[in-house]
């Protein structure tokens, strides 16, 4: 079950990534879709100074759930971190 809170007018859904440690939970912050992959920007906590993770869908037609995996590609990583960071305006991506 996800859980939301409020957050600058806009509701934060978390969600729970099953690891190789256990079950971790994060906020997504954003979500954007280039070139036909979808990627999510995420945070454990809604504190200004937490630190977010981009992860990108890597599913199967075939996976009955969405597949997500952390952006390591530095390339990769720096464009999609600016297409959250035009989205989101006032949020500082480094």
């Amino acid at each position: 079950m996800s859980e939301q809170q409020v957050l600058t007018d806009k509701i934060m859904e978390k969600i729970a990534f099953n690891t190789d440690d256990g079950v971790e939970e994060f906020y997504v912050i954003d979500e954007t879709r280039i070139s036909n992959r979808n990627y999510i920007l995420v945070s454990e906590s809604l504190e200004d100074e937490a630190e977010a993770m981009i992860f990108k869908d890597v599913s199967a037609e075939s996976d009955t759930e969405a597949v997500y995996v952390p952006v390591e590609d530095e390339v990769e990583l720096d464009a999609v971190a600016s297409v959250f960071a035009e989205s989101l305006g006032d949020i500082d991506i480094e």
